[in-house]
């Protein structure tokens, strides 16, 4: 793989925050945004603003709540984090068109880019493992 091939690849699997949030601007229907954190809620208490908050363990046992229509994106905490791309990974084997957001949503906190507060007990499962 020549480091052409492997920038091609990687700017297929990924979207930037800024680039994600222009899209979405453009065409708000176009994508399907995904909190895919694991961890205790209280520490998943802000998410991004209209992301689905479907965490990893969950995922198998939820899959009917994501549209195959839409390109998905998935999240997690940070560049150290690869639930995102555990997620992009069983996602892809079963069809879907997923990319990962660079960054997690320290990088989308890092820029003052919109969240939401999560509500305590919010359909949320305390899960105490991260998955990472």
């Amino acid at each position: 793989m020549t480091a052409l091939d492997y920038f091609n690849l990687r700017l297929q699997a990924t979207i930037s925050p800024m680039d994600y949030l222009k899209s979405a601007k453009m065409n708000p229907e176009k994508h399907f945004l995904i909190d895919v954190r694991n961890g205790p809620q209280e520490l998943r208490n802000t998410t991004i603003k209209g992301a689905k908050v479907i965490p990893e363990q969950e995922l198998q046992h939820r899959l009917n709540e994501i549209p195959k229509e839409k390109e998905i994106i998935v999240y997690c905490w940070d560049v150290w984090c690869n639930t995102a791309a555990k997620v992009a990974k069983l996602l892809l084997e079963r069809d879907y068109n997923v990319k990962e957001l660079a960054g997690g949503i320290a990088a989308w906190q890092e820029m003052n880019f919109p969240v939401s507060e999560l509500m305590q007990g919010a359909n949320q499962a305390d899960i105490d493992s991260c998955g990472c």
